[in-house]
């Protein structure tokens, strides 16, 4: 098998989680994005409907994703936040359906501690938390104790003020100081380390040109020692760069951006269009020479 010198070598981990450990680095996993909300910025309301959502998250697997995030509170910018009991009545319906029709690790994309410990009773494996816990530090005390993986993502301010408030003069500075913090944070709280997974946050909280200069320095974030995940899925500063293509029409940009993101070390990568997004991701694999 070639080896291609041309791009960033990606390290192996093995991520541990209650029922299986996930080997990252041999081969990109693909997440497939379940937003069971009415008004997330690229899909609200198509999966709102929890037997829809159930049928949703079955034919992502059937289309080659390799895990499932599902998601009951919008992160857009300007959105506004929901109580832990709408975000459960949410949730639980879909995680609870799913069991005994999904073979895949479930994600639940949520940074309230009483939801994440909630899914990870009905199935959830992997808490995905869009603050690095800066908004409820005891998700991390879920994660140990249920023996979780975690996920933490950048953001900068939250979604009423993310796109408002002035960017980061130094992007990677500000994205490596804060993923720190969270990292440091689940590490005390006695997190493994095989159990985390780090994630710039592309979108949020960031300039046009910073989106696309963090997908370009993603090494950079490689050196912190921990598998990367990178969503740049339907974003805006896609649609931007295609001249104003609304969501559902980025997904030649959102390939592009799934290629730069693998090319450049990241492990797992976060998708709206799973089976387009899988098909990408192997070709993206091939260059990389059978990681």
């Amino acid at each position: 098998m070639f080896q291609c010198t041309l791009v960033f070598r990606r390290k192996h981990f093995l991520l541990k989680l209650p029922s299986r450990s996930l080997a990252l680095g041999q081969r990109t996993l693909v997440m497939g994005v379940l937003n069971v909300t009415p008004d997330s910025f690229s899909d609200g309301g198509k999966y709102f409907d929890p037997d829809t959502a159930i049928a949703g998250a079955v034919e992502m697997e059937a289309s080659g994703a390799d895990l499932v995030d599902i998601g009951g509170e919008s992160t857009r910018p300007g959105s506004l936040g929901i109580s832990v009991a709408e975000e459960l009545q949410r949730v639980l319906p879909v995680i609870e359906g799913l069991q005994g029709k999904l073979r895949i690790p479930i994600s639940i994309d949520t940074s309230k501690a009483d939801v994440a410990d909630a899914a990870a009773a009905a199935g959830a494996e992997i808490v995905n938390d869009v603050t690095a816990l800066r908004c409820d530090l005891r998700i991390a005390e879920v994660v140990r104790c249920r023996k979780m993986g975690l996920i933490l993502m950048h953001m900068r301010g939250d979604p009423q003020t993310m796109q408002k408030k002035p960017f980061a003069r130094d992007v990677m500075k500000d994205v490596v100081t804060d993923l720190r913090k969270g990292m440091s944070a689940a590490r005390r709280a006695g997190v493994a380390k095989s159990r985390i997974v780090i994630d710039p946050g592309l979108g949020f909280g960031k300039s046009y040109e910073q989106n696309f200069e963090l997908m370009a320095e993603l090494p950079k974030l490689a050196r912190l020692g921990f598998p990367l995940l990178a969503g740049p899925s339907r974003k805006s500063f896609l649609g931007r760069a295609v001249r104003g293509a609304r969501e559902d029409e980025r997904v030649w940009g959102t390939a592009a951006a799934i290629t730069a993101c693998i090319l450049n070390g990241a492990h797992i990568v976060r998708v709206h269009d799973v089976k387009e997004m899988v098909q990408v991701a192997r070709v993206a694999d091939a260059v990389l020479g059978g990681d």
